[in-house]
């Protein structure tokens, strides 16, 4: 019976160590997109001061002549993408620290009965 309850604690820590895992991957991509937000607030500031018709657009190792209000929209959209991966992420480490918790109560659960089945085979 200990050593069933041993396989289980054993199976509840490696899903906690995953999980955790998994948050910490979330949350660098969430750093990431975080920053990428960053630079496109800024980049659309800087179109939008311009008040020019033209702006230059760099694409690859070329400057490219764009429209300012096509460019304007182009920031717009990718702005809203990026919100929007940004909340799927937050979801999405918010279901981890929630099945973190369940395994915890879990834990707990086989924990205590294993210490009293260990002190019955040490009387």
């Amino acid at each position: 019976m200990i050593s069933m309850e041993k396989d289980q604690t054993s199976q509840i820590l490696g899903q906690a160590q995953l999980y955790s895992q998994q948050i910490q991957t979330v949350a660098a991509q969430k750093a990431a997109l975080t920053m990428e937000l960053h630079e496109i607030k800024r980049a659309l500031e800087e179109v939008k001061k311009a008040k020019e018709k033209f702006v230059y657009k760099l694409s690859g190792p070329i400057l490219i002549k764009v429209d300012s209000d096509e460019l304007v929209k182009d920031f717009d959209e990718k702005e809203t993408m990026v919100n929007l991966r940004l909340k799927t992420l937050e979801k999405q480490e918010l279901r981890l620290k929630e099945k973190i918790e369940e395994l915890r109560t879990r834990m707990i659960k086989v924990a205590p009965s294993s210490k009293d089945d260990e002190e019955e085979n040490v009387r």
